[in-house]
């Protein structure tokens, strides 16, 4: 009688113990297929769509980061990534960046630049390799640590992506003598080309630019810009200044590249990011036309911005082109970002809501949707403490501004 008790209590137990154990996979099977499906729901609801690198080439930090930060604000990060070069060693932390947006962006195999060489033509083909490792980014954007957007993330993104091309500055050099004949034959003459550095490339054109193996090494050794006596220190004196080759690597090498592939066709030949060139405030013909204009605190103004913005057109004096500024086959804005703008001279404009699209700009818009605006977009000026009136914060930035034009900054 008492070993039947302890059978059947034994056998109790079982029943129990299975009834639990099963009881356990089922919800544990439940659990599993909840998530799933929350992943099927989150994906279908935010769809990987091809992204922009944006490939920013900076000194150290990123000045006008607060500005890019509204850029990026409020998009789904599956539209764009973002990756920094700055010199070796340097991190971008909460030390040194205020944007969650840069927060570890730098690449970790940066090289030291040099105006004028070809290092830095090295450092936009390290940016490149580590774009691509993300098969999703399509566009290739560069844009220096002194740029600013002129319109929200959604407009620049149609822009740049209802296009098949690359947008490649790129037009003939006949007049200033840059190309060395000892290119030649790798390079002839006739695959010899000028334009901005600041290229927004496909997919296919960034890798060929990272696979090249056969233009580059030519620049490096034939491609050098002239010395100046500030860096006669560091070399040899030269006997005749007048008589030295002058070659700016950065300003030719994908124009050039693109054009040597015989792939001249699938590039729209123009820059999408405005530089003003002022010849007439240069100090010394050696250096007339090497340096951009620098818009300050004083320079920045919502006009200045809507100059930018009315631009429609450009003229190619070496080859008599003129490049009328179309997207979807109408007709658009030439410039989505511009520079070289101090930090000051950004945050003003950041602060007064002139970073955007602007009505007038509405009248270029890309599709039959309403063109997103940006009321609002910029309104919020956080970085600037509310204690603090209007014209106290602009005694702030003027301030920054001559201290920094003290200090030397371009």
């Amino acid at each position: 009688m008492m070993k039947r008790k302890v059978l059947l209590r034994h056998k109790w137990k079982t029943k129990v113990f299975v009834v639990v154990l099963l009881g356990f996979f089922c919800f544990s099977r439940f659990l599993l297929m909840e998530a799933q499906y929350r992943r099927i729901g989150a994906s279908s609801m935010f769809p990987q769509k091809p992204k922009i690198a944006f490939l920013f080439l900076a000194r150290n930090r990123l000045p006008l980061d607060l500005v890019w930060d509204q850029f990026f604000q409020g998009e789904n990060e599956n539209r764009f990534s973002i990756y920094v070069h700055s010199r070796p060693g340097f991190l971008l932390n909460r030390l040194t960046t205020r944007s969650k947006y840069f927060l570890d962006r730098q690449v970790n195999n940066s090289v030291q630049i040099y105006w004028g060489e070809a290092s830095m033509i090295q450092a936009e083909i390290i940016l490149l390799q580590h774009a691509l490792m993300d098969p999703f980014n399509e566009r290739f954007a560069f844009l220096s640590d002194s740029c600013i957007p002129l319109y929200n993330f959604s407009y620049t993104y149609d822009y740049i992506m209802s296009a098949s091309t690359s947008f490649v500055d790129s037009f003939a050099d006949t007049k200033e003598g840059r190309y060395n004949p000892k290119m030649d034959p790798v390079i002839p003459v006739n695959d010899w080309r000028k334009g901005s550095q600041w290229v927004i490339l496909t997919r296919k054109h960034a890798e060929i630019i990272v696979k090249d193996e056969v233009v580059f090494p030519m620049f490096q050794r034939h491609c050098q810009r002239k010395s100046l006596p500030e860096f006669w220190r560091d070399r040899p004196v030269p006997a005749d200044n007048s008589k030295e080759h002058n070659c700016i690597p950065d300003e030719h090498y994908v124009a050039t590249l693109l054009a040597h592939k015989g792939l001249e066709g699938e590039l729209t030949r123009r820059s999408l990011t405005h530089t003003s060139w002022d010849i007439s405030s240069s100090k010394g013909r050696e250096r007339q036309g090497w340096h951009p204009v620098t818009y300050k605190l004083a320079d920045a103004t919502p006009m200045l911005v809507q100059s930018i913005k009315d631009i429609d057109n450009i003229y190619y004096e070496t080859e008599y082109r003129r490049e009328w500024c179309t997207s979807k086959g109408k007709p658009a804005p030439c410039f989505l970002f511009a520079r070289k703008f101090t930090r000051p001279a950004a945050m003003r404009l950041l602060n007064m809501s002139a970073l955007g699209v602007s009505k007038e700009a509405s009248s270029h818009s890309l599709s039959k949707e309403k063109e997103p605006t940006t009321a609002g977009y910029f309104d919020v000026v956080w970085f600037i403490p509310p204690f603090l009136k209007r014209d106290k914060c602009t005694k702030i930035l003027q301030d920054y501004d001559i201290k920094s034009k003290k200090k030397g900054s371009k």
